[in-house]
């Protein structure tokens, strides 16, 4: 092959090399980016609400603590009964007038249970509808024969001295009988569970708002003449949002906490009272209807709610205003004022 013929022969190859190479070059990749697509919305789930207790609104430790029973315990409130004590750890309370104008206490202890309380009195009609509306285990000592009757028929529950029992009683020296008589709950407790009466048992509660009310506080005081013998007032506390409560002019202390009783929401409950027998000395021994309805006046962060209160015979009370709706309390304890309808209260 001539020299000629042969470069000629090398080019070619040369050539066809660099085609076949131009021809095989991969062309760049193209760059997608891609924006997630939302199948659907995120959804954060509720935090679940903790448990709360029935008669105060705050939160309780669980829900099986709320359903252990209340204990409602009948306290006097003479002269010679004061400062009673642990008192004002209940989460409500009812005060209602007995004989000679004096009033009594049923006190519902449930959130709270301190260990003794007292001193512990005797039964009056009024109970006849409080404790079966809290499916309360009752405890008082002592009653007129017809009271004695109507409360051994409507609560079976019956955890008084005159049903027998003594185990949770004891007398204190501090005072003189008859009002010295003072009960421990834990035993009480105890008590119900030897006689194979139920532990627990759900409540049906009051209403509240948890909503903080923040309004200038229009009512800073209320006065409730329960009778000649027995007035009360209750002074707004801005600063804890609490009344703090005078019994015939002096502070009403708690021997139990060594403070001034106080209490979260002022309920003024205005309730037949229809004469039912008379004491010893002459005195009106009155059946206060708390079943059906009537008028109330609520207090709560120094401001004042008018409306109607209704109750059955196995829930306790709720209150609506003119339009329906209800009237709320705020989280704590309660004391209800039950006064007859003539009784006017004084604000201010």
């Amino acid at each position: 092959m001539s020299v000629k013929r042969r470069l000629a022969l090398v080019l070619a190859v040369v050539a066809a090399v660099l085609a076949a190479a131009s021809g095989c070059k991969a062309s760049a990749p193209k760059v997608v980016s891609l924006w997630p697509k939302v199948e659907r919305e995120r959804v954060v789930p509720k935090p679940p609400e903790p448990p709360r207790w029935p008669l105060t609104g705050q939160e309780a430790p669980s829900e099986d603590a709320t359903l252990r029973r209340v204990i409602s315990v009948k306290i006097e409130n003479s002269p010679a009964a004061r400062p009673q004590t642990n008192l004002s750890l209940a989460d409500v309370v009812y005060e209602s007038v007995a004989e000679g104008g004096i009033t009594r206490f049923n006190a519902l202890f449930h959130s709270n249970e301190p260990e003794v309380v007292g001193p512990v009195r005797s039964a009056r009609l009024s109970d006849l509808y409080i404790v079966p509306q809290y499916h309360a285990l009752f405890v008082f000592s002592g009653a007129s024969t017809s009271v004695n009757a109507r409360i051994r028929s409507a609560i079976s529950e019956n955890l008084s001295q005159d049903a027998g029992i003594s185990y949770p009683y004891f007398r204190s020296k501090d005072k003189p009988a008859p009002h010295n008589l003072y009960v421990v709950l834990a035993k009480v407790r105890e008590e119900a569970a030897r006689r194979s009466m139920p532990e627990t048992m759900a409540v049906q509660g009051l209403l509240f708002d948890r909503k903080a009310l923040e309004a200038t506080p229009t009512v800073t005081e209320i006065y409730v003449p329960f009778s000649p013998a027995n007035k009360v007032r209750w002074t707004y506390d801005s600063a804890t949002k609490m009344y703090l409560r005078e019994n015939n002019g002096a502070k009403h202390m708690d021997k139990g906490t060594g403070k001034q009783i106080a209490a979260r929401n002022v309920v003024v409950i205005r309730a037949k009272h229809v004469p039912a027998s008379h004491d010893v000395v002459g005195s009106t021994t009155y059946e206060i209807i708390l079943e059906g309805s009537g008028t109330c006046t609520v207090f709560r962060d120094g401001q004042r709610f008018d409306g109607t209160w209704t109750a059955t015979k196995d829930a306790p009370p709720k209150f609506v205003d003119e339009n329906g709706k209800p009237i709320l309390l705020a989280p704590g304890n309660t004391w209800m004022q039950v006064i007859q309808p003539s009784i006017d209260i004084t604000m201010r």
